[in-house]
């Protein structure tokens, strides 16, 4: 893999509703080590999210922004965010399962989609990746971050 997408709550981040406040950020266990090792192995990262909060009025833009950077305090550089701001009725083109934010991100990477998967863990991650091409791998239950993780840096 040349490139790894990321859904941000509950996959990379513990999902606390609506966060715009960085002292509740904390990491899924094992995510720093794992996001170490896929830059190691030179593989671009990228974090695919909507941000719903931002559309309904419950956070502003700047509480999200301060959030994604306390994520970056914790878990290291990311080498691009992907964002729909917007409420699910605004039926907008980058809210997943739409494709549009994972093709920009492969875009912006200057990578092919068959170069790129896509790590998350709901029903919108794994459709939105399907809509787009790329390769996905849900983590939950089955399967946790590192796993995931190990995974992709085994393909290299």
């Amino acid at each position: 893999m040349r490139a790894v997408l990321f859904d941000r709550d509950g996959t990379i981040v513990v999902d606390v509703p609506y966060n715009g406040d960085p002292d509740k950020v904390s990491p899924v266990e094992g995510t720093r080590e794992c996001m170490d090792r896929l830059r190691s192995a030179g593989v671009k990262l990228g974090v695919v999210s909507n941000q719903s909060g931002i559309g309904r009025g419950v956070i502003t833009a700047e509480q999200m922004e301060a959030v994604n950077r306390r994520i970056e305090e914790l878990l290291g550089p990311f080498d691009g965010w992907f964002i729909c701001p917007h409420a699910p009725e605004d039926d907008c083109d980058c809210r997943k399962p739409k494709p549009k934010l994972l093709l920009d991100a492969a875009r912006a990477f200057g990578v092919e989609l068959s170069a790129c998967v896509y790590v998350g863990d709901k029903d919108e991650d794994v459709e939105a990746a399907r809509n787009a091409g790329m390769r996905m791998i849900r983590v939950g239950k089955s399967l946790t971050l590192v796993q995931a993780c190990d995974a992709i840096v085994a393909e290299r």
